[in-house]
């Protein structure tokens, strides 16, 4: 009876120590506006800019994880419409390459957050604090299902990327975004 009591007491502690998110991803409502030292470029009605690069030290504040050591890139960009008809931005394929000219991956949220976990070492977690941290985390990804319109004229938010050979990222590369599909593509140098 007391083996069973202790398992018992055991089985609820460790469901309840897991319970909150994996990582304590900071509000979105925290997000500081676009600096004014962002990159723009014009695509045909759609003006693309890009913050700077965050830092390691700032990806840690905000996402409580060290994105860049994970081989994780966020980049934080915002699409504006200008004029004419809606765009589809569901269709917009962001590309980047580097100074080698290699090819990173574009990562969806989910993919994300799967090469955050593995790279430091979490494989054993509740399934109720991964979901927690997938809808805080995907919270900050940019909305490209509406489509942009005079109506609903911006959007907000991080793209991912993953370093071509999914180690650290380097600090000394020369980085590139070009946005296809757009009614123009855009091209803006990162760094």
């Amino acid at each position: 009876m007391v083996r069973r009591f202790t398992l018992l007491l055991l089985l609820t502690l460790a469901a309840t120590s897991c319970s909150s998110s994996l990582f304590k991803v900071k509000p979105v409502t925290e997000l500081p506006p676009m600096p004014a030292a962002a990159r723009s470029a014009d695509a045909g009605g759609v003006t693309v800019r890009t913050a700077p690069l965050l830092t390691d030290e700032e990806s840690q504040e905000l996402f409580e994880a060290n994105l860049p050591v994970s081989g994780v890139l966020p980049v934080r960009l915002e699409l504006a419409f200008q004029s004419g008809l809606p765009v589809e931005t569901k269709r917009a394929r962001f590309r980047l390459r580097d100074s080698e000219n290699r090819e990173w991956k574009f990562l969806k949220p989910k993919d994300a957050i799967s090469r955050i976990m593995k790279a430091n070492g979490v494989f054993a977690y509740n399934p109720n604090s991964r979901k927690q941290f997938e809808q805080e985390f995907g919270a900050y990804a940019l909305d490209v299902k509406t489509p942009l319109s005079s109506q609903d004229p911006l959007r907000r938010g991080f793209i991912f990327f993953q370093t071509p050979d999914k180690q650290p990222i380097k600090s000394d590369l020369r980085l590139t975004l070009t946005v296809e599909r757009l009614p123009q593509v855009a091209t803006i140098q990162l760094n």
